[in-house]
């Protein structure tokens, strides 16, 4: 065989070969298999976000547990977006009789003889009816503290009382997720709402099988003018008995008393009230400030004794609306 023949026959070998290694190489093993994604899918979050809204348990993946419905709750409670509540106290602007005054109060000085009185002199519940104020906020005024009893008046004494020419309404909102009162008042004019106060209040026990899933209705009443004032020794009936009534009402009782819209329950046998007093370890009645921020009334709206009393002697000679709503956000009032 002659070199250049060898030469030729080499080479084609060769190519052969190398030929053989390129596609060797680019054929996959039998035993390898493609790239699993299961496991970025696993652990996805749009399912548990999805879980967490829908309020239902669900498995996600194998490797994840079963979330139950309290825990998908609290899950869901996580995310809802914050908002922020309003908050004040604007108690002193109303019986403070120096300084700064709201406009729906005004200060007078106290004269046995006045026009607006004939034929015998004027008596501090002269001047309750005539400015349709309570004696109980002209007393808070006049004492100058928390005193709601106390009523005695000499010539000369200043107070405070509701300004007449004004007019206005009182609104309470509660909202039933957080057990809260926010006390207004609108005036009927500019349709402006003033936050006075906010209370913690208690509430009616849960109860799925009601419209409003609790003993406490939802919408917007009017509060009635057959109101109850309650002291150690009152007697009354309640469910069919008779019962010392500071015992189940407080010191306060004001009625609801008719439905104005979006009411799951008649107004009828519900009402706002103190808390209930009990006798303490020493056999005598005290104030329990049992159920404040709780749901565990009949479904009254309960408030602690000093808050009871301090509303009740600002609202009761007034037109005032009670609104209840299962989110502060839901208020018509404030849309």
């Amino acid at each position: 065989m002659t070199f250049p023949r060898f030469l030729a026959i080499f080479s084609i070998a060769l190519f052969t070969i190398i030929g053989l290694i390129a596609l060797f190489k680019e054929t996959p093993s039998p035993s390898s298999s493609p790239p699993s994604y299961s496991s970025s899918i696993e652990i996805e979050t749009k399912p548990e976000v999805q879980l967490v809204s829908s309020k239902k348990p669900q498995t996600v993946t194998k490797e994840k547990k079963v979330l139950n419905e309290t825990e998908a709750n609290k899950e869901e409670d996580h995310f809802q977006p914050e908002i922020n509540l309003p908050d004040a106290d604007l108690m002193a602007a109303l019986f403070e009789k120096d300084g700064h005054k709201l406009p729906i109060v005004e200060t007078i000085v106290y004269k046995s003889r006045v026009a607006w009185q004939k034929g015998r002199p004027a008596w501090l519940s002269d001047y309750a009816k005539h400015y349709q104020t309570s004696r109980h906020f002209i007393a808070r005024s006049l004492n100058g503290r928390a005193d709601y009893l106390t009523q005695e008046v000499k010539e000369g004494d200043q107070f405070n009382v509701l300004r007449k020419e004004v007019p206005f309404q009182f609104y309470l909102l509660v909202d039933a997720s957080r057990c809260k009162m926010w006390f207004y008042y609108i005036d009927l004019v500019t349709k402006q709402a003033v936050l006075l106060k906010t209370y913690q209040v208690g509430l009616g026990r849960l109860d799925a099988a009601k419209a409003s899933g609790s003993l406490t209705p939802l919408g917007k009443y009017l509060l009635g003018d057959r109101i109850m004032t309650y002291r150690p020794g009152a007697m009354g009936i309640y469910l069919g008995k008779k019962t010392e009534m500071i015992t189940v009402f407080g010191t306060r009782w004001i009625p609801f008393e008719k439905e104005i819209s979006g009411c799951t329950a008649a107004a009828k046998g519900f009402g706002v009230h103190g808390t209930p007093w009990q006798l303490d370890a020493n056999g005598q009645l005290a104030d329990t400030k049992q159920g404040i921020g709780l749901c565990e009334s009949d479904g009254c709206i309960r408030l602690q004794t000093a808050d009871m009393e301090e509303l009740f002697a600002i609202i009761v000679t007034k037109p005032t609306v009670i609104e209840i709503v299962s989110d502060f956000s839901q208020a018509t009032f404030l849309n």
